[in-house]
């Protein structure tokens, strides 16, 4: 006994002593009323010093693992002792497999994450469109954590409200105004970011008609949601300049929808930022046939060129029939999970307490800190500099591509990822695998095609790959597809 005990750097010696002995006790090594060593025979035993041991034993008494007898030491709690035999003694072992509810198991199915690709040490990953880390402005971070914690931060430690922390909320309602957004009767839901918000609309809504329209391909994370909220999902085909109207209008007559899920800018997977005029002709599409939108606002903040494209909420003026879903996630820090909903000030109304359902509340803390760093102007700072970079590398993928790929077409207006098209026929699994093989990965298209479609499809992420690495990526990718292609 005591042989097995070994610290970890980093945690405090006496903490991992009380752990130790909480563990002999409960496996039923140490009996009930047993003495325990002496503070000076446990150092020894263990390596420890003796203070540590002697708070170690302070510790398990206050925990009620152990009582002290003055002048004699300490030992096990009979009551303590008696736990390690009761769990066995009630043991059985249940199938959770059979219990699961059909909603858990088409989520598992639906995982790609489970079912991803595992990269060796040293593959040209091309799978990721999450920000570059690198470019995280840690600096003005820590300051507006330690500013705003100065300010309130008793507070931020402490439950918060399920609506949001309301100098966020105001700040995130300006911030609208500034996209051209009437926010006139609208309000603002925090959520923990994206998928969270579109999770609490989709729980929201009711199911008249059971079936939603999207871009088809569409985000794979959206097209989960919509599959385990019990939805049919109809997909309208793209053009260069957004959803094909034409298609769309014939989806419109040909059923009711109960909403209709849309990413106008750097369309995720496609890269593709919907026209101006293409924007207004689809609002009023909608508004003709009395379809509510949910606007995914993905990327709006990473042009690298032209003017500002207004939202399709702005689109929609005074009227309330869009509801904006909005993420700092791909453009700041996903790791502070904070995303917003902005809609009908009557609809926020209800999200609020579903959201309470959920999850309480997102963290206040993580929105203080987002909060502060907005307000001193980060943000601007931070894109100019970020949209750079990022400029820098879609110019080199892009030329990249174009240089090396046998592609039929090509997709990507600026955000994080270009999207490849082959000719008919051609299998990107099948290149996936030939790719894997000398040490590079994508993501094959089809998974985010709502009807199976895509299979001649890839999206290239290149956010987090190195200038060598998309050279000499991108160079394997096409010489590869060359090969298939005979």
């Amino acid at each position: 006994m005591f042989k097995d005990f070994k610290l970890i750097a980093g945690r405090p010696v006496y903490i991992q002593v009380k752990d130790y002995m909480k563990q002999l006790i409960l496996k039923g090594a140490l009996q009930g009323d047993q003495k325990l060593p002496s503070t000076r025979e446990l150092s020894t035993l263990l390596g420890v010093s003796r203070n540590s041991v002697i708070s170690a034993y302070e510790a398990l008494t206050d925990d009620g693992f152990t009582y002290a007898v003055q002048g004699q030491g300490s030992y096990v709690s009979q009551a303590a002792a008696e736990q390690a035999g009761s769990p066995r003694d009630s043991a059985w072992t249940v199938d959770w497999k059979e219990r699961l509810s059909s909603q858990a198991r088409l989520a598992e199915e639906l995982d790609i994450m489970k079912r991803g690709i595992r990269a060796a040490k040293g593959t040209i990953s091309f799978t990721s469109i999450a920000p570059d880390e690198s470019l995280f402005d840690l600096e003005n971070v820590k300051r507006a954590f330690m500013e705003r914690m100065a300010v309130e931060g008793n507070v931020l430690l402490n439950y918060g409200y399920a609506k949001g922390y309301k100098p966020l909320i105001d700040y995130l309602r300006q911030y609208m105004e500034h996209k051209g957004v009437d926010t006139r009767g609208k309000d603002i839901l925090i959520t923990n970011g994206f998928t969270e918000g579109f999770d609490v609309v989709l729980t929201a809504l009711g199911r008249k008609a059971g079936a939603v329209l999207c871009e088809n391909p569409t985000h794979h994370t959206a097209i989960k949601n919509m599959k385990l909220h019990g939805f049919e999902i109809a997909g309208v085909p793209m053009e260069r300049d957004g959803i094909h109207l034409g298609e769309l209008k014939r989806a419109l007559e040909a059923r009711e929808y109960d909403c209709a899920y849309f990413v106008p800018s750097y369309h995720n997977p496609t890269g593709i930022v919907m026209s101006p005029e293409k924007r207004q002709r689809l609002m009023k599409l909608m508004t003709e046939y009395k379809v509510p939108v949910i606007e995914d606002g993905f990327n709006e903040e990473l042009r690298y060129s032209g003017s500002h494209v207004a939202p399709l909420i702005a689109a929609a003026g005074g009227g309330n029939s869009v509801v904006y879903l909005g993420s700092f996630s791909k453009v700041l820090f996903p790791g502070l999970r904070v995303g917003w909903v902005l809609a009908d000030q009557e609809l926020i109304y209800y999200l609020e307490s579903v959201k309470r359902a959920r999850s309480i509340h997102t963290s206040t803390l993580d929105q203080s800190i987002l909060y502060q760093y907005l307000l001193g102007g980060n943000l601007e700072k931070y894109l100019k500099r970020a949209r750079a970079e990022y400029k820098r590398k879609y110019e080199l993928t892009l030329a990249c591509c174009q240089e090396h790929i046998p592609y039929a077409s090509l997709t990507g207006d600026g955000g994080l990822h270009l999207f490849i098209t082959f000719a008919e026929g051609f299998s990107t699994r099948e290149l996936l695998t030939a790719c894997r093989e000398q040490g590079v990965i994508f993501t094959a298209g089809d998974m985010f095609y709502t009807n199976g479609q895509g299979q001649n499809t890839l999206r290239l992420g290149f956010s987090r790959v190195a200038d060598g690495d998309i050279r000499k990526g991108v160079e394997i990718i096409g010489s590869t597809a060359r090969q298939l292609l005979g």
